[in-house]
């Protein structure tokens, strides 16, 4: 049994848990996962309703109850706090959260992407030609915004002084409006978002000037799934069951999402198709799939890599050295390799 929400759910139902899901009948006795898809619905996440539209998490024997989500800087916050069980968002605000709060009790139980598509966006006719350009000018973000929450990672390793950067606090429909208004310099968060997003609303991909964070050399594995260690340990099939639908999803997501789109579009009827196609597109233009995950499937992580992460998080924002790989991630609850293949 699956309950989806729309955004008009989303809507109504405010910044905490969104209004009560649809739920189906007949299968009260199977376990259940609250999931939270970490941002708005967008084509990026429309595998998690195909997950759920399609009977996935009932086949694998769970519960699951898709929200929306409203940034990554968020999601660390939503889970420790017993919001939801699992949750998807980018591993760089999971590690920062986890090195500040060590008692958090939170783990990654899956890696989605090996290549960071964090960014800074401007307008391509604007004064900003390099990242050092924006000191002195204004962002737009959401407080949890992964690209906000990132940002002074970013300012270091491209020799930005933070400090002289305006942030304004937006909701996150209200992002790339600013900027097409001229409200703000630029905006942050992943490129996928901003860059389609702001070309539904007139500003096309070549009138953007992206600035990646990762050609900074800031380096990190991307979207990650959370989850308590507390649920993990006291519900390990429930969790497993929930990562076999969403693989089973996201593996045919990526090789067609043709579906997925449909699904999206049936569950937020304001859905622009040709938009979220082409977000889908870029998505994979801009994130190719690492040399490991294509021979090993995905979430094949190199503990070294890892490693590297976990340590530039930490010296990136001052932080005492408390992570480890293994602290922060696990593959215990992962489908089998043969579910994971690209």
């Amino acid at each position: 049994m699956t309950s989806l929400l729309t955004r008009r759910g989303a809507l109504l139902g405010g910044a905490g848990i969104i209004a009560a899901p649809w739920v189906a009948r007949g299968q009260e006795a199977l376990p259940k996962v609250r999931f939270t898809a970490g941002w708005s619905f967008q084509g990026g996440q429309s595998y998690m309703l195909r997950a759920a539209h399609a009977g996935y998490f009932k086949d694998a024997g769970v519960d699951v109850s898709i929200s929306r989500g409203f940034g990554s800087g968020r999601l660390p916050v939503d889970i420790a706090g017993g919001v939801f069980d699992l949750g998807a968002g980018e591993m760089s605000a999971t590690l920062k959260f986890m090195a500040e709060n060590p008692d958090s009790d939170l783990v990654i139980v899956a890696i989605l992407e090996d290549t960071n598509q964090v960014a800074m966006t401007v307008l391509a006719d604007g004064p900003i030609k390099k990242p050092k350009d924006i000191e002195g000018n204004t962002l737009a973000a959401p407080e949890s915004d992964v690209g906000r929450q990132l940002f002074p990672a970013y300012a270091k390793f491209a020799g930005i002084d933070a400090s002289k950067i305006t942030w304004v606090s937006v909701a996150p429909e209200l992002r790339e409006p600013m900027l097409v208004q001229k409200r703000a310099t630029g905006v942050t968060g992943n490129a996928s978002s901003t860059a389609l997003s702001l070309k539904r609303i007139g500003i096309d991909l070549p009138q953007q000037r992206i600035f990646f964070y990762r050609d900074a050399g800031l380096d990190l594995y991307s979207n990650c799934y959370v989850a308590s260690r507390k649920f993990a340990e006291r519900n390990p099939q429930a969790l497993k069951a929930a990562l076999a639908g969403l693989f089973r999803a996201y593996v045919e997501f990526y090789r067609d999402p043709a579906d997925s789109l449909k699904v999206l579009a049936t569950a937020e009827p304001l859905t622009d198709l040709k938009i979220e196609s082409e977000r889908v597109a870029f998505l994979k233009q801009i994130l190719p799939l690492g040399k490991g995950m294509k021979e090993k499937g995905i979430s094949a992580v190199d503990p070294e890599r890892l490693s590297l992460c976990v340590t530039t998080i930490e010296e990136a924002y001052g932080l005492p050295k408390r992570l480890s790989a293994e602290r922060v991630y696990t593959d215990a609850y992962l489908p089998p390799t043969a579910q994971r293949m690209i």
